[in-house]
């Protein structure tokens, strides 16, 4: 619906913003190596006089604007908190103890299918991508750090195992969602990802496994992991007691405490740690929190590793998502997102072109208006009578949202996702994005089930009557 007094923009007018955004990236990104901060906020006003154009007031623009920044609040509120836990958790020796039993545990042969498999299981037991790649994620891009395996490939493995539980797992706000919005129920949907995830999971395994075999020889000589030991060793207390923590966040996740309380308590329980068992100084381990743990072993891989965290360091990212948002929330406001999906939309003739349609959509809405949960509702809104009129079960659309808007949000570096995943493991998307395998597969396997016709169930004919006379009903009531 139009506001009173405006006008629905055109396609050409619809994606002018939209490539000048793309123009303005890439200009910044590959020619001058910049961040995506100043093309979002070029882009952001193009819209706006786009918006203005089309008969939108300042007010009405700048409403969309909150409106996008309002979406990621919680997100930019657990990000301060994450940065938080990093600096109290290396100031409080959890994450130097879990880098040093892992260094002494995980050969480089099985690193990268162990930490898919370790990422997986963490994920689908507490349903967060976030939690995941914030405890274990951390301390696995050490580890992998410590045995010379690129960290791109590293954190590509957290990524994927990460998102497969916030893809699979009922306790996933995501895995919720999903069902919600296209209209079916919670066990259907995620039965029914299986076909999907279950093949992409297996060749991702795969793929890692292959990988890993590479590094069979150690890319580190046992001397410099030695050498890591031995500064962890000296410079910390390690103890098997500092793994409670980690176990501690995992649990109250898993108990359903809200992710703000979950770890900011976490948060509290290093800070603990570095005063107890550290013997860390009040005012350091409060600057640790503050402004990040900087740490000076004097061995090189080690300081880089451990010289991190803080709230502030989260303030860059926070900055990067406003920005993100506030284009989106722009080209929502002023029309511009039902445009460009109406025009997809005319091309799904058939059961394989609408299913690719969706996944298009939803990367599109990970892109243009950066946030996971917008590329789950919007897709959802707009294919959801288009899945009916082609007699496809709900369940359909659902696995399609969550095939690749879930699992495409991580690997843009202006998405939410994807900036918490690039600040929290501190490889950019860009780098990690061909190696998180999982992530790509998925919605390939996805198209190919969809123009194939496998798994595509569709309504019994007795349950389409049924729809068919509640519907007639329906329009008789309006009638009179």
């Amino acid at each position: 619906m139009s506001h009173s007094g405006t006008r629905h923009p055109t396609l050409w007018q619809a994606l002018l913003p939209v490539l000048i955004m793309i123009v303005l990236l890439a200009l910044t990104l590959v020619k001058y190596q910049g961040t995506p901060h100043l093309p979002l906020i070029g882009a952001s006003a193009a819209a706006s006089f786009m918006g203005l154009y089309l008969g939108y007031t300042w007010k009405q623009i700048e409403e969309g604007i909150i409106d996008g920044i309002l979406i990621a609040l919680q997100a930019c509120l657990i990000l301060l908190i994450i940065g938080i836990l990093i600096g109290a958790w290396i100031s409080g020796g959890i994450v130097p103890t879990m880098i040093y039993y892992g260094l002494q545990i995980l050969s480089p042969s099985v690193f990268l299918p162990a930490t898919f498999i370790i990422c997986s299981v963490v994920s689908l037991a507490t349903g967060s991508s976030w939690s995941t790649a914030g405890t274990v994620g951390i301390a696995l891009i050490g580890v992998g750090k410590g045995l010379g395996i690129p960290l791109p490939m590293v954190a590509g493995a957290i990524i994927s195992g990460s998102y497969f539980g916030d893809k699979m797992s009922p306790l996933s706000d995501t895995t919720n969602l999903a069902p919600a919005v296209a209209g079916t129920d919670l066990f259907s949907h995620v039965r029914h990802m299986i076909y999907t995830t279950g093949p992409s999971t297996l060749i991702a395994l795969i793929l890692y496994s292959i990988i890993g075999w590479h590094f069979r020889q150690g890319a580190m000589q046992q001397e410099t992991i030695d050498q890591i030991l031995n500064a962890i060793r000296q410079h910390f207390f390690i103890s098997p007691f500092l793994l409670v923590p980690t176990l501690l966040v995992i649990l109250m996740v898993l108990l359903r405490i809200p992710a703000l309380p979950a770890l900011l308590a976490g948060g509290l329980i290093g800070m603990l740690c570095a005063l107890f068992f550290q013997h860390t100084p009040i005012k350091e381990i409060l600057s640790a929190a503050q402004n990040g743990y900087i740490c000076q072993t004097g061995v090189a891989a080690v300081d880089d590793l451990l010289s991190r965290g803080g709230l502030e360091s989260m303030l860059p990212t926070i900055a990067l998502i406003m920005c993100a948002l506030s284009f989106g929330g722009i080209l929502e406001k002023i029309g511009i997102l039902a445009v460009l999906a109406s025009a997809i939309l005319k091309i799904a003739h058939n059961t394989g072109m609408l299913v690719l349609s969706t996944i298009l959509t939803c990367i599109g809405m990970n892109i243009i208006a950066p946030d996971q949960y917008l590329s789950i509702v919007v897709p959802g809104r707009m294919y959801r009578s288009a899945y009916e009129r082609s007699h496809l079960k709900a369940k359909n659309l659902s696995r399609a949202l969550e095939d690749a808007g879930t699992l495409s949000s991580p690997l843009i570096p202006w998405n939410t996702c994807g900036a918490y995943m690039w600040v929290t493991l501190g490889v950019h998307p860009f780098s990690y994005l061909p190696f998180a395998f999982l992530n790509l597969i998925n919605p390939l396997v996805s198209i190919v089930l969809a123009f194939t016709g496998l798994t595509m169930e569709k309504e019994p004919e007795e349950n389409l009557k049924i729809v068919k006379e509640s519907q007639q009903k329906d329009a008789e009531g309006k009638s009179k």
